[in-house]
This record gives structure tokens, sequence and C-alpha cells, in this order.
């Protein structure tokens, strides 16, 4: 089987990938953690300036879609992108299962109101795309309206998009053996032990269930407008790496920039 190796694949819309294929311990470019440092911190320490001139800007937006199986990196990916900005430009915010009142509205209603405003970057910790996932797998909707919210999904992104907001959507893609691991240092750490629930372990038993339904939302959710990333995710600082290369990329591409001030600053004498 020919297993990619790239640190991060990004998704051409029309594009169909297998996860199956797809290295999840793969390094990129770099053969140690100890190569990435410096690298990494010039990406955060770059993240940082740019994230201020998005926020002085205030005419664009960038949203970071986290997804992955548990266990996956996504807190840790959100403590590395964001160790250097400033809070008051960043919005974090962390789907858990939908309120009654959130319920009695459509799949999308919650989730849009935590879109990201002029000016800011938004990171969410799971997403919309639950609801084509969890849903899915544990039978609470049918295939027809599986497929109709992927149609939904597209044209949400779409109008974000053109409302000035670039999407980064991630999938931190971690094999079963690491999650295993992952979930017996949980289980051994004292000060961990906070973060097992004994139902992930009835999730865990349903791992093919939901590779088939990442795979079906990233290949009908992944367009030129918002592609997906697949990011190896068993290292974690090739995690972060990746994760932090594709980001700053990304704002420098928006180029934000300072706006102009309407008074002449040589002019002003402070007292």
């Amino acid at each position: 089987m020919n297993h990619l190796k790239k640190s991060n694949l990004v998704v051409s819309q029309g594009q169909k990938v297998r996860l199956k294929d797809i290295d999840t311990a793969a390094k990129g470019d770099y053969g140690s953690k100890e190569e990435t440092f410096e690298r990494l911190a010039a990406l955060q320490s770059r993240i940082g300036e740019l994230q201020e001139r998005l926020y002085a800007e205030g005419k664009q937006s960038l949203l970071v879609v986290l997804q992955a199986m548990d266990t996956g990196g996504k807190d840790g990916a959100v403590k590395s992108l964001l160790a250097d900005v400033n809070a008051a430009g960043v919005a974090v915010t962390s789907f858990k299962a939908p309120s009654a009142i959130e319920l009695s509205h459509d799949f999308l209603w919650r989730i849009h109101a935590a879109a990201p405003a002029r000016g800011i970057i938004g990171v969410w910790n799971r997403s919309h795309y639950e609801d084509v996932l969890i849903t899915r797998v544990h039978g609470l909707i049918d295939k027809k309206t599986c497929e109709t919210r992927y149609d939904d999904i597209n044209a949400f992104e779409k109008l974000l998009a053109g409302n000035g907001t670039t999407i980064l959507k991630f999938f931190l893609h971690i094999s079963k053996d690491e999650q295993k691991e992952r979930l017996q240092a949980r289980l051994d750490d004292p000060q961990k032990q906070w973060k097992f629930n004994p139902n992930d372990l009835n999730e865990r038993a349903l791992w093919e269930d939901y590779q088939s339904a990442y795979e079906d939302a990233i290949n009908a959710c992944s367009t030129k407008i918002a592609p997906w990333h697949i990011v190896p995710a068993d290292r974690k600082w090739a995690r972060n790496l990746a994760i932090a290369e594709a980001v700053a990329a990304t704002l420098e591409t928006m180029n934000p920039q300072f706006p102009d001030v309407d008074f002449d600053p040589q002019s002003i004498v402070i007292d």
C-alpha cells in the first residue's frame, strides 16, 4: 500500500481520500522533535504579529476548525497555535452536546452564532461537523439527512467566506494504537484522570464507523473555499508544526494591514 507521508495533506474538491492510506505518524521534512523547536517558535511569533494586524485592521477574519477522534490532540493543538497571540483578538469555542434550546433550532443555529467577527481568529474545538459524525454513527440521522447536511455545511461555509472569513479545517489523524496509548496515559496520571470518560471506550469500539463517517464528510465538504487539511497527529510536535505552518501561510496570504490614522502623529505633543 502506498502510504502518504505528507505532514499536511490538503484535500482538493472532488478528491476522494481513504484515511487508512495516510500515515498517522508522518514527520514531514523533520526527523525529530528537537529539529522543530526553532521553526515552531518562529511560526508562533509570526502568527502573533499577523494576528495583531488582523485585529487592528478589522476587515477580515480567520476560522480554524479542529476535528479529531478522542485524544486526537485538539486541546494541545489550540494551546500551541495560540502561544503568542493577543487573547483579545481570539475566540475559542468548544462545542459540547447541544442543549435543549439548541436542539429546537436547525443544527447550524448555534454554530453560526460562534462565527468569528471581523478582526478575530476563531478556533473551533469540534464544530458543525459533529452533526454529520456522531449523529450518523449513532443512527440519529439517516443517509438522506446526512447528505442534505453536507450541502448545508458547504453553503454555510460559502456564506462565511463571502463575508470575509477565511476557513481552515484540520482533521487531526491518529491511529487506533496511538489512541489506546493516550487513553491509558490518562488513566495512569492522577492529573489527567479527569479527562478520561468511560464512555470513550464505547466510542472507541465504533472506530471503523467513525473513520468511514470522517472520510465521507471530508470528501463531501472539501471545497475550493474551505478544503480539509488532514494532519498526521500521532506525533504531537509534527501535528503542531503542520498546523502552525498552514495558519501562518494563510495569514500571510490574507495580508492584514495596520489601518492609517486620521491624525498627524508628529503634530501631537504629550505633556
